[in-house]
């Protein structure tokens, strides 16, 4: 019998910087009901869900700047939406940023969460490829400071969530084969993708026509080459000036998108996908035991219990923390 996991993204519009975060709440409890309405049993909301994308700005003022930050969660402002998945019975995904308090101090990371049908947190993610730069450059339009505001997690884990094993990531990541051929390496059949990306490249504004297609090629790539469903939901439209893309799709094993939002705007688009399906190609093209020649590029297999880091190695954790 197939593993089907009905899937919804919550694709947000623009967050300003005047929103509040009950505001924002607020908006994505109304988009899980309409999720739920609709038979999802899992709904997957974009990166820094809560704020507006506030590494356009340099921020020198830490206090101004740690307002952006949750040091909990729940908390107080995010609980509404946990209350809300508990009485509906609906699973989430959610980035946003984290401030951490950690035996060497304290940390900033741009995070994503994984909750359970039950409101439980199952499950956290820090982004690996951080992008953008560290210090002021007043020559760009808007600033992408996320180098400056975030520092990289520790690796890519997976759970077991949902009738299947399930991976995250975030944005930046998801251009970046390592990200998906590390969980693939430990059995991944779905990953969770949340993204915010400007229309405009400061840096190489000649791809700023392509930066849709761009989005789309890469988490279809990491879909068909590594046999896995891919979910990636972005926040989209003129956020303080800024246009980003949009374009939040649901791509299967076969590296065909067969669902999509079709606005900038907040929405809601499911796509009920067979887990199973994963293993047409798992266990045919993309057999990695059979196939794949990890001694001739220096990579290893993560065995049951392990976790790899993004360039492949080792790392001692739990597999989904």
């Amino acid at each position: 019998m197939s593993r089907y996991l009905t899937v919804a993204m919550g694709q947000l519009g623009p967050i300003q910087r005047a929103d509040s975060r009950a505001s924002v709440v607020a908006r994505l409890c109304a988009m899980m009901r309409e999720a739920k309405a609709l038979g999802a049993q899992l709904i997957v909301y974009p990166e820094l869900a809560l704020t507006t994308f506030f590494p356009r700005w340099y921020i020198e003022d830490p206090q101004e700047l740690h307002a952006f930050y949750e040091t909990t969660m729940p908390n107080a402002d995010t609980q509404p939406l946990f209350d809300l998945a508990r009485e509906l019975g609906i699973g989430f995904y959610l980035g946003y940023a984290e401030l951490a308090q950690e035996a060497d101090g304290l940390h900033q990371y741009n995070t994503s969460i994984l909750v359970n049908q039950q409101a439980e947190i199952i499950a956290k993610y820090r982004k690996v490829h951080v992008p953008g730069h560290s210090e002021h450059e007043p020559w760009r339009r808007f600033q992408h400071l996320e180098k400056r505001y975030f520092e990289s997690g520790p690796g890519f884990g997976v759970t077991e969530a949902f009738g299947g094993v399930m991976g995250m990531a975030l944005c930046n990541d998801r251009r970046w084969a390592e990200t998906y051929r590390v969980l693939a390496l430990q059995r991944c059949e779905m990953v969770f993708i949340g993204y915010n990306t400007p229309v405009h490249n400061a840096p190489a504004p000649q791809h700023d026509d392509l930066s849709l297609f761009h989005n789309q090629l890469s988490l279809q790539a990491g879909a068909y080459q590594n046999g896995m469903w891919v979910v990636g939901v972005a926040k989209g439209g003129l956020e303080e000036g800024v246009d980003s893309i949009g374009g939040s799709c649901i791509v299967a094993p076969s590296g065909e998108v067969i669902s999509r939002c079709i606005t900038k705007d907040d929405e809601v688009q499911v796509a009920r996908c067979d887990l199973d399906w994963c293993a047409i190609y798992k266990r045919t093209t993309f057999d990695f035991d059979l196939h794949r020649r990890p001694h001739a590029y220096g990579l290893i297999t993560a065995k049951k219990g392990e976790t790899l880091a993004a360039d492949g190695t080792l790392w001692q954790a739990a597999v989904g923390h």
